[in-house]
């Protein structure tokens, strides 16, 4: 295909640059995508252990939809490149003290509805039911609304929603806690637990979350998906695609600065002193590293500063490779700790690694497929302030994290022996250096009260031929939403380059191609 129009310069390889690549090369633009690590992926990583490759990113596949328009809309099926089968059981969870409990999240409500019946009783299990009618509500009333669509502020939001839904616009509580809402259908503390770490996907704390993330439960509900060769194969397939698509890929290429002439955009220098025009440049930098002009104090003033109080949470993560015993793994597990408030007081009001985690597991080799004989593929993560940049962790903070996250596991029943090499782990340290200025926040800003979610920046800025896209920017954290953010980024610089033919089949709002997450219900593919 001929490359046509302004030549267009992505920042970064991750899930919402790829995505941004993919579109606007479809579509015949002139793309180079700059990548300063050696391979694609971003947060989307993965790490070597002895002589096997583990997740060490995110793992959990939801909104199937993203990636099948996405892929759709460039000529080709998800199904063809990807492995995909969905996960029945969502997640095993088990309570540090409770040890005997073990409790199953099940894809299908009326499984999981039966299971509350038996953990804590009928008027649970009832009250359970009206919790998936709200969420439902909760997310059909934002999908299109707010999530699939450019970023709205307040006002906007509610005249999409328009006046005749104000109603159910209140009815999903943006204004109330997710704990406190929480609360008025789960009687029993660790169904509150259990749904409450739904915050975390965001990178907060449930007690200070708004009500409105209990959607994240139903998306979860509609489909979550384990991939053939773990997540990092959907990095690849994007990469794969982008390429195809005519986008040019370029790894070891450190982004330094955004360079600007007559105020707009007009190409970047990289850490090597070459310097690449471009009419366009869509970076996929965290907002917080744009702002404090780690790509060039001349774009800085395009986004809000994140201070640090501001921050989402990082994490301490360890691949492992080695041998299980004791408690029976699902694909994804959650070993809760005693005192959920206390964890999260320590993680965002004393900025310390908690003294006693919540650990989150994903047994990579679980799921679809029998139980590993042997040794077996481990992400094991658990919160941490991000303070990476101001606070590393000391050796000694470092042992007692060790110490204190596989005691509580041991405490569950679950052994980890015969390891095929040390474990490799991330400290939020890490990730700052990785993903600079942001402290090792995973997430963005922190999404803590009503109105954190309308502080994040959208697609477009002030200055002509700069466009934002990341976990960092509108409609938020996660891999699907990355995903979406980059295409949002694509559609607006189509947009606003006067082009005469629409991006996407069968537009809505936004102008995006995507099919209902509800009807969604393929086994495999």
């Amino acid at each position: 295909m001929k490359r046509t129009g302004p030549h267009i310069v992505v920042i970064g390889a991750g899930v919402a640059g790829l995505s941004a690549a993919i579109d606007l090369a479809a579509r015949g633009y002139d793309v180079t995508v700059l990548e300063r690590a050696a391979t694609p992926g971003g947060k989307m990583r993965s790490v070597a252990v002895g002589d096997v490759h583990i997740d060490a990113g995110p793992t959990v596949f939801t909104k199937r939809w993203v990636f099948e328009d996405l892929f759709a809309d460039a000529g080709v099926s998800l199904s063809d490149r990807l492995h995909l089968t969905r996960a029945h059981t969502l997640a095993r969870h088990v309570w540090d003290g409770d040890a005997e409990t073990t409790f199953d999240l099940h894809a299908d409500p009326l499984v999981t509805e039966e299971a509350i019946r038996e953990l804590a009783g009928g008027e649970e299990a009832a009250r359970f039911a009206k919790f998936c009618a709200r969420i439902k509500e909760i997310f059909e009333t934002l999908d299109h609304s707010f999530i699939r669509a450019q970023r709205p502020s307040a006002l906007e939001l509610v005249q999409r929603i328009g006046p005749t839904r104000i109603a159910d616009l209140m009815r999903i509580a943006p204004m109330r806690s997710m704990w406190g809402a929480l609360g008025q259908y789960f009687h029993d503390p660790r169904l509150q637990q259990l749904f409450g770490r739904y915050a975390t996907y965001c990178g907060s704390s449930p007690f200070e979350a708004p009500a409105t993330l209990m959607l994240v439960a139903h998306v979860e509900q509609t489909g979550v998906w384990l991939v053939e060769g773990g997540m990092y194969a959907l990095t690849t397939a994007l990469a794969d695609l982008a390429t195809e698509q005519g986008a040019k890929l370029r790894y070891d290429a450190h982004v330094e600065r955004v360079e600007m002439t007559g105020g707009a955009v007009s190409g970047v220098t990289l850490a090597s002193g070459e310097y690449v025009p471009a009419d366009i440049v869509v970076s996929g930098a965290d907002a917080a590293a744009i702002a404090s002009g780690a790509l060039g104090p001349d774009i800085a003033r395009t986004v809000e500063p994140v201070p640090s109080s501001a921050r989402s949470l990082s994490a301490v993560v360890w691949a492992a490779h080695a041998r299980t015993s004791g408690f029976d793994l699902s694909h994804h597990n959650v070993f809760f700790s005693r005192d959920y408030a206390l964890e999260f007081l320590e993680l965002f009001s004393d900025r310390r690694t908690p003294t006693e985690p919540t650990v989150y597991i994903c047994a990579q080799d679980r799921g679809a497929h029998e139980k590993p004989t042997g040794p077996e593929r481990l992400q094991i993560l658990i919160n941490a302030p991000a303070n990476g940049d101001t606070d590393p962790m000391s050796k000694g903070e470092i042992d007692r994290c060790e110490t204190t996250t596989f005691a509580l596991l041991e405490r569950c029943g679950l052994s980890l022996t015969d390891h095929t090499a040390p474990p490799d782990m991330t400290t939020s340290t890490d990730f700052n250096r990785m993903f600079p200025a942001t402290g090792g926040a995973l997430y963005g800003r922190v999404n803590h009260g009503p109105w954190a979610t309308f502080r994040r920046p959208g697609a477009r800025t002030a200055i002509p031929g700069l466009y934002l896209a990341s976990g960092s920017i509108h409609p938020g954290p996660g891999v699907p939403m990355a995903a979406l953010s980059g295409r949002l980024a694509a559609e607006s610089v189509i947009t606003d380059y006067a082009s005469t033919t629409p991006l996407y089949r069968g537009g809505i709002s936004g102008g995006m191609s995507m099919a209902s997450a509800t009807t969604d219900n393929t086994e495999s593919q």
